[in-house]
């Protein structure tokens, strides 16, 4: 040391000396160097399984504010819908919501958000955006209660499009579908087949779609046919509705 640090000459040595103890020197250092590396990449994986976390958390938050917008849009839509339905409806007419449903079984029922105040009655006939839906058995201040078509205790006057038959149609209790009651064998109806209110009985205006013939059954065995219609209305979907008015109670 004494001299390396006297005499110039011995720098030559002192470099020549480095070399064989340049090993040794990377052989000291490699710990330090291996945990310094094991902790960047301990610390990088926990920045990279933060950050999937937060994606994973902003990626679900946008799922659900698609899902609202897309159900939104399909309100809009209904919406208009009902609203150029109420355009070709003659006479009063105002929009309601439903507030409930009735789980009870056999039991078809709805609870509107118009009552008595706005000038709803016992027998009112309720819309929605593609045919009837029922009509309204109790009224309340500022609710009424509705019996839907699919109802085993409802009943509509109907009409073929296609050739004029009249029938009844009923609720099914089982399928939540329509009969039509006492239809005669010979009588002209076919699969597809589209009907309508007939106008008959007082209950429903005339014109309005109720459903759409989808099983015609003959059995030899049976006085009368067994005929099944899928209502126009959606039933189990609809939350807006529409109250119309008859005539005499506009």
């Amino acid at each position: 040391m004494v001299m390396d640090k006297r005499i110039e000459t011995f720098v030559t040595i002192r470099a020549a000396m480095s070399l064989p103890l340049a090993p040794l020197q990377y052989l000291v250092s490699w710990p330090t160097s291996f945990f310094d590396n094991v902790k960047s990449a301990i610390s990088t994986h926990d920045d990279l399984v933060n950050e999937n976390l937060s994606l994973k958390a902003e990626q679900l938050l946008l799922r659900s504010q698609l899902q609202r917008l897309i159900a939104i849009e399909s309100e809009n839509n209904y919406l208009k819908a009902l609203l150029q339905s109420s355009r070709q409806v003659k006479g009063k007419t105002l929009i309601a919501e439903l507030l409930a449903v009735d789980f009870e079984p056999f039991v078809n029922q709805v609870i509107l958000n118009k009552g008595s105040r706005d000038g709803v009655y016992v027998g009112q006939p309720v819309l929605d955006a593609t045919g009837v839906m029922g009509q309204v058995i109790q009224t309340g201040p500022i609710t009424s209660r509705v019996l839907l078509i699919n109802d085993p205790h409802s009943g509509v006057a109907v009409q073929d499009v296609r050739n004029g038959v009249r029938a009844m149609a009923v609720g099914d209790s089982y399928s939540g579908k329509l009969r039509l009651m006492y239809v005669p064998k010979t009588a002209d109806i076919k699969v597809n087949d589209i009907f309508l209110t007939s106008g008959l009985g007082d209950h429903y205006p005339e014109g309005y779609p109720v459903g759409k013939v989808i099983s015609v059954k003959k059995e030899p065995t049976q006085q009368f046919a067994e005929v099944y219609l899928q209502p126009s209305a959606h039933l189990d979907s609809s939350r807006q509705v529409l109250l119309i008015w008859s005539p005499r109670n506009a």
